[in-house]
């Protein structure tokens, strides 16, 4: 079992809070101004997306590390689109990958998408019964090392 998880989150200031994991870790999170908060934070609803491109790109990260592909890089960008109407749920969210390294196959990159998508990422598990998530990825070449200057 892979056992409890916990957040706490203790008011600051009118809409602002700290967000604690179970480790000890902070998140600043706030409302919009609109709704009596002051972007001081990340909004619940992005907290989201963040936690899908975090579980999504570890997976994708250590599966191409076993598949020994040379990854120099890597960023996801996690993007949603809410319905107008209340509770403005996500109607779809896109996931895109940019892997930077050198030789990366492109089946390995599909495969270790797939694995996520499927069988790894909780969160996704969680999302994809009732929000359509599309996955697209870039593969860039890392360039060669500069030359260090030379010491005089």
């Amino acid at each position: 079992m892979a056992g409890k998880k916990s957040s706490r989150l203790v008011l600051r200031d009118d809409m602002i809070f700290t967000g604690y994991s179970s480790n000890g870790y902070s998140i600043p999170i706030d409302a919009r101004p609109g709704v009596g908060g002051h972007d001081a934070g990340v909004s619940p609803v992005e907290l989201v997306l963040t936690a899908l491109g975090g579980c999504t790109v570890m997976d994708v990260l250590s599966i191409l590390r076993k598949k020994q592909e040379q990854v120099t890089g890597m960023e996801v960008f996690v993007e949603g689109e809410r319905a107008d109407e209340h509770p403005q749920v996500y109607t779809s969210i896109t996931v895109r990958y940019v892997v930077t390294g050198r030789n990366i196959k492109p089946a390995s990159v599909e495969r270790a998408i797939e694995l996520s998508r499927d069988k790894y990422c909780s969160v996704s598990a969680m999302l994809h019964p009732t929000v359509p998530i599309s996955y697209t990825y870039e593969i860039v070449e890392a360039g060669e090392l500069e030359p260090e200057p030379a010491v005089k």
